[in-house]
Order: C-alpha cells, then sequence, then structure tokens
C-alpha cells in the first residue's frame, strides 16, 4: 500500500508527561525533557479521509511514544493504536499513513525511532468541548487538556511556525488528566501541571 495516494484532516491533541511549558516544541526537540525522558500520546480523529479508494472518516488512532533522551537525538519508542471499528484494509491504512510508511508528515519521524513497540486494535473515544479535549480507550488511555487562553478568553495562547508534524500552529494546553498504560509505558498524573497542545491536522501524499 505504499506510494498510495491519500489524505486526511481532523482533530488531533497530545499530552506529555513534561512540565507546562514543554521545552521539546520550543526547541524544536533539542532541549531536555523535563523528566529526562518524555512520554506523549498523540490522539488524531479523522473527519474526513482517504487512502487511495479507502474511506477513513470518522475513524481514529493514537500514537504512543517514549523517547529516553532529548527527543531529537532520536532511539524513541513508538507505538500505534487503531480505532477497531477500522475494516482490515482502513486499520492497514491508518498504519501507512501513523508510521511514516506511507509518506506524509509523520515520516519526518522515522529516522528518530529506534523500535516499533506494535499495532492494536482498540476502541477510542474522541471529545471536543471548546477549547478542552480528551480521549479514552478502556484499559489502556484516559487523557484530556485544556486549552491556556490569553487576551480573549475564548480563544487559546498558541505556537506557531514549530516543527510538529501535526501543524505548525499548535494551540497551548495543560493536561487536566493523563493516564497511559500500553505497550510498556505507564504513567498516570491529575496534576494538572503537565503539557499539552491541540490543533486541526490536514495531511497528504501524492
Amino acid at each position: 500500500m505504499a506510494n498510495t495516494k491519500w489524505q486526511i484532516s481532523g482533530e488531533y491533541f497530545e499530552a506529555c508527561n513534561c512540565d507546562y511549558l514543554c521545552p521539546c516544541i520550543v526547541t524544536n526537540m533539542a532541549s531536555q525533557p523535563t523528566n529526562g525522558y518524555c512520554d506523549v500520546t498523540l490522539i488524531f480523529h479523522i473527519d474526513q479521509g482517504r487512502y487511495g479508494s479507502e474511506k477513513l472518516d470518522g475513524l481514529n488512532f493514537a500514537v504512543v511514544l517514549h523517547s529516553p533522551d532529548v527527543m531529537g537525538k532520536g532511539n524513541m519508542s513508538v507505538g500505534l493504536i487503531a480505532d477497531e471499528r477500522a475494516t482490515a484494509t482502513q486499520k492497514e491504512a491508518i498504519v501507512q499513513i501513523a508510521s511514516g510508511q506511507g509518506g506524509g508528515p509523520m515520516a519526518a519521524l522515522g529516522p528518530l525511532v529506534g523500535k516499533m513497540l506494535g499495532v492494536e486494535a482498540r476502541p477510542i473515544r474522541f471529545e471536543k468541548n471548546g477549547l478542552g479535549r480528551s480521549a479514552s480507550i478502556p484499559g489502556i488511555l484516559d487523557q484530556a487538556v485544556q486549552g491556556v487562553t490569553g487576551a480573549n478568553p475564548d480563544e487559546p495562547l498558541v505556537v506557531d511556525n514549530t516543527i510538529h508534524p501535526a501543524n505548525t500552529r499548535l494551540a497551548l494546553a495543560k493536561a487536566t488528566r493523563s493516564h497511559l498504560h500500553a505497550f510498556g509505558i505507564n504513567w498516570d498524573d491529575t496534576s494538572g501541571g503537565n503539557n499539552g497542545h491541540f490543533a486541526p491536522f490536514n495531511w497528504q501524499a501524492a
């Protein structure tokens, strides 16, 4: 399925174990994470999408990532969770897109990945409410973030022109809860002080 023309768009958010504001995002992955390592989960909801002739509308997926040191040094471990509602063909399409094997923005992370932790199919619930984003995967993930507002209380602060596969413009957020138990990565935090981001995304590959 490689070299297949595809396009997907929708909403994404993430939370990581770094303190707000994550040093990785404002230094293009060149700074030490707050705790010396980084655990992060990126959740994607596809509003509209197609991989070749295969429609992907309404499906979700999650990318679970562990970086043992400065992210730019590489040696990351990555796992993928695909929406269990996906057919076998749709699941393979999501794997191609999310892993970067099928080209597109995630392909840029390829040289930084040292180990693939596997692919699982699970029910994924994604919710968007104002400046809040949340997602749950029974037994694996319960994650939520809330946008940090600026002069206009209805709009989040943003960081622009950043190096990030989801979007170059990201809203700043704090994680209100983060529970992750997947691929040997275990993280629980409800302090409200961890970093988060959200943004629309629009990916494609010819």
